[in-house]
């Protein structure tokens, strides 16, 4: 991860941290949420915990924060692991929302509906290659990912509950909509991946918009030099321009 980092960043005591000041420093007004990936802070032991806490911390109140976090395991552990995210008391952070595997079913998903005002947000139809494997199987007259969507909608409603759909996989939106017409979609893939915001866009949205886009590595790399910061938002703000036109055309805003 330090190696990613603009070499004048590693004089600080911690270079990650302050290159997540920055860029959220540079970004907030146009954003609506943050999304760290836990494991690029798990893997640094407490040192990268207590980054990821004060990035948490530095994010302003107002915007939406996501534990990228993809825990899915049986009852006591997702319990554990809820609490790890959303119980300030316990690990210093309240995230407002996690993503889950919903691969060991409802005991595992439960423990983090819990906790009332917070949300989950479930993979469904993910941008990896591997997705093939399992995702998009048939199997009584559905794919997998569709029994994903139809079986969880039991367990919470759109107001609890998202759902990961990656960007490219824009030919599946409208089916992923005809099963989830209500739901929040966080859709990762936009920019490095390849993935197309105005096709997204075209079989995506809802009558609320209904779509959390995500960009990451096109905006925090945007640049490794000392205007790391200053190129992230000219990304961030190219592609918040672009959306907004979107929901302008599509009268949502």
């Amino acid at each position: 991860m330090l190696d990613k980092l603009p070499k004048h960043l590693l004089k600080y005591e911690d270079p990650i941290l302050e290159f997540n000041k920055q860029l959220i420093d540079a970004t907030s007004d146009l954003c609506v949420a943050y999304k760290p990936n836990t494991a690029f802070y798990e893997t640094r032991g407490v040192k990268g915990w207590d980054t990821l806490v004060k990035t948490w911390k530095h994010i302003p109140e107002n915007l939406f924060t996501i534990a990228d976090a993809k825990r899915g395991d049986i009852g006591n552990t997702s319990s554990m692991y809820a609490e790890a995210f959303f119980k300030e008391e316990s690990s210093q952070m309240s995230f407002d929302s996690i993503t889950v595997a919903p691969y060991m079913g409802k005991d595992s998903v439960a423990p983090f509906l819990a906790y009332e005002d917070k949300w989950v947000i479930l993979l469904a139809l993910t941008s990896n290659e591997g997705s093939q494997d399992f995702q998009v199987k048939q199997s009584d007259d559905q794919k997998l990912y569709e029994q994903v969507l139809t079986t969880s909608q039991q367990w919470a409603d759109s107001t609890r509950m998202m759902y990961v759909v990656g960007a490219t996989k824009a030919e599946e939106f409208q089916n992923v909509r005809r099963l989830a017409p209500d739901h929040f979609l966080l859709v990762p893939g936009i920019g490095a991946q390849g993935g197309s915001l105005s096709a997204v866009c075209e079989y995506g949205l809802n009558s609320e918009c209904g779509l959390l886009i995500n960009a990451g590595r096109s905006i925090i790399y945007a640049s490794n030099g000392e205007d790391f910061a200053e190129k992230a938002r000219e990304e961030a703000l190219a592609l918040q321009q672009e959306m907004e036109q979107i929901l302008v055309a599509a009268n949502l805003i």
